[in-house]
């Protein structure tokens, strides 16, 4: 077998990562007592500052960030297991989530040190919010083909171009956005840079765009002349595209790649434990959630395993994401089957709500963080396959 495919080896939080469960646990099943499986089905597109910032006063946010820069100094594993109880919960994180997952990591490990102190405080007292500008309206999850255009000045940079599907920009203080400092479209990889930009400079207009479940949490963002200073990149010009490779494995292998759809299947499940728990294809689809939400699971830890010990993990994490995110899709028709099969008492509204919602949203499991056609290319390429 290819040493790729073999690369990720079993791994287990360690004790003292193990023991944050317990009282992850003991803060959601109090600060979540009252919401409704159709609202927590949101899960990690759920925006609650207030929630997030309690979040930040238990320590919980920038959990790995060194503890001089505010943070917890803990490992990846700890995050792992906090994410874990967050995401089965429901819980509303979106307005940490973006920086604490991977524009912190980025600014620890690319950005100047001003920048580490400026934001990383920041972002683990939730104090700022970060949006992520890399999609482009034409080039989706192509980011090569990037052509908002950051040029240099006397003064700094003039910023021009568009962006899309830009989660929370409406509510964003701060985006890192992918652009083109030289070089052109044609150039693919070469001239791509990251910028720090306050969404507040003269220029930037933000456009909120519906989804099909009503919500509001994507965007186009559109620069006009914007100045940006000197200290708006990250890392050395032209390093944009190493950067972002090194950003989206944290994106593409966490848990929010698996447990999208979780809380609509705890809430099925516990449906069908008071009437129908003996139904065939009830105990069939109860056990088909649970080996496939082991295996991904027990993947996702083993990137995150990789992740802690700075190794690369591009390969990896999208096999974790185009496997997690076809499993969370398919639960919601897993579910709808098989309470048209078992008899029972009659759904609850808010189990049929939270059905609703996750089978309207889930089609787009498999676009944030790249399409299934980017990731299957990646592990093409990593295969040797092409």
């Amino acid at each position: 077998m290819d040493s790729t495919l073999t690369s990720l080896s079993m791994a287990a939080a360690p004790p003292e990562d193990e023991a944050l469960r317990q009282h992850v646990r003991a803060f959601l099943k109090d600060a979540l007592r009252d919401v409704p499986a159709d609202v927590r089905s949101r899960s990690w597109l759920g925006y609650d500052l207030d929630f997030s910032r309690a979040l930040a006063r238990q320590g919980w946010v920038g959990l790995t960030l060194p503890t001089r820069y505010g943070g917890g100094g803990r490992s990846g594993f700890a995050r792992f297991v906090l994410s874990e109880e967050l995401l089965a919960a429901g819980a509303p994180v979106a307005a940490h989530w973006i920086a604490d997952r991977q524009t912190s990591q980025l600014i620890l490990r690319f950005g100047s040190e001003a920048q580490r102190q400026f934001f990383l405080p920041k972002i683990a007292a939730c104090e700022i919010v970060f949006c992520i500008g890399m999609s482009e309206p034409d080039t989706g999850s192509d980011l090569a083909s990037v052509r908002t255009r950051a040029t240099r000045t006397d003064r700094g940079w003039l910023l021009n171009g568009r962006k899309i599907w830009t989660t929370n920009a409406h509510r964003a203080d701060y985006m890192c956005a992918l652009v083109r400092t030289s070089g052109s479209v044609e150039s693919r990889h070469q001239g791509l840079s990251q910028m720090l930009v306050d969404m507040r400079l003269p220029g930037i207009s933000v456009r909120p765009l519906r989804d099909i479940a009503g919500d509001t949490h994507f965007n186009e963002v559109l620069f006009d002349n914007v100045e940006l200073p000197v200290d708006a990149l990250v890392g050395e010009e032209g390093s944009g595209w190493k950067q972002v490779t090194a950003e989206l494995a944290f994106e593409r292998s966490g848990p929010e790649r698996i447990y999208s759809s979780l809380v609509l299947a705890d809430t099925w499940l516990a449906q069908a434990r008071a009437g129908s728990a003996d139904h065939p294809l009830v105990l069939a689809t109860a056990g088909r959630i649970a080996a496939r939400l082991a295996v991904l699971r027990a993947m996702s830890l083993a990137v995150a395993a990789k992740l802690d010990r700075g190794e690369q993990t591009d390969l990896e994490a999208a096999f974790v994401k185009d496997l997690g995110t076809e499993f969370e899709q398919s639960i919601p028709e897993w579910v709808r089957q098989a309470m048209e099969a078992a008899p029972g008492p009659a759904p609850s509204a808010e189990l049929l709500r939270s059905l609703a919602y996750v089978t309207q949203i889930c089609p787009t499991f498999s676009v944030r963080g790249g399409t299934r056609q980017i990731m299957r290319g990646i592990i093409a390429r990593g295969l040797g396959l092409r």
